[in-house]
């Protein structure tokens, strides 16, 4: 199942990695595999705060729709199956900032499609190891159930737009179960150059 998942996993508007300029296109999709998914939907008017609607797509009668405000703008979402249990899940990339420049994951679990549960990523500021050298220009992308962030490493002194660390890759893994919660880990990070 995790393979069939990881090879319908359908990304819309734009790649990760492309920055995102004026104005960005909304959000109105739905991803399924077979008659279970998400309908995704925000309007992406203002980075600062937009509503995001997901709603559970063939789940139980048990399942409700999440509307909550985000701080960016939904650049892509894909369906995979992040926990290993057989059930799609739901992985939204979100560009923080006006530039498109900064980004993070918003990801969400199916429950045996009875509910949908949040799946936290950890902020990549507190962690003083991986933050060392993060200006943005993130790239996110999935590898077999896991999300892979990418991006360069600044010295002190690089121009904005001329980092000389290489690139810096963390990899994240869901742990946890739908009764204890889920969360995000950082399943092995290396910096290449």
């Amino acid at each position: 199942m995790k393979q069939i998942l990881s090879m319908i996993a359908m990304t819309i508007f734009l790649s990760p990695g492309l920055q995102v300029h004026a104005q960005a296109r909304k959000v109105d999709s739905l991803l399924t595999v077979g008659k279970v998914g998400y309908h995704v939907y925000c309007k992406n008017k203002n980075v600062d705060q937009n509503e995001l609607r997901v709603k559970p797509v063939g789940f139980e009668n048990t399942a409700r729709e999440m509307i909550f405000a985000i701080k960016g703008r939904v650049v892509s979402a894909i369906i995979d199956d992040l926990n290993n249990d057989g059930f799609p899940d739901l992985v939204l990339i979100i560009n923080t900032d006006s530039s498109g420049s900064y980004g993070t994951v918003y990801a969400f679990a199916s429950d045996h499609n009875k509910a949908i549960l949040p799946i936290p990523m950890p902020d990549l500021m507190l962690d003083g190891k991986l933050n060392v050298g993060y200006k943005g220009h993130d790239e996110f992308s999935m590898m077999e159930g896991t999300i892979m962030r990418k991006f360069p490493v600044y010295k002190p002194g690089d121009d904005k737009d001329k980092p000389t660390g290489g690139r810096r890759a963390i990899q994240y893994a869901v742990t946890g179960t739908a009764d204890t919660g889920f969360k995000m880990k950082v399943m092995q990070s290396y910096d290449l150059k």
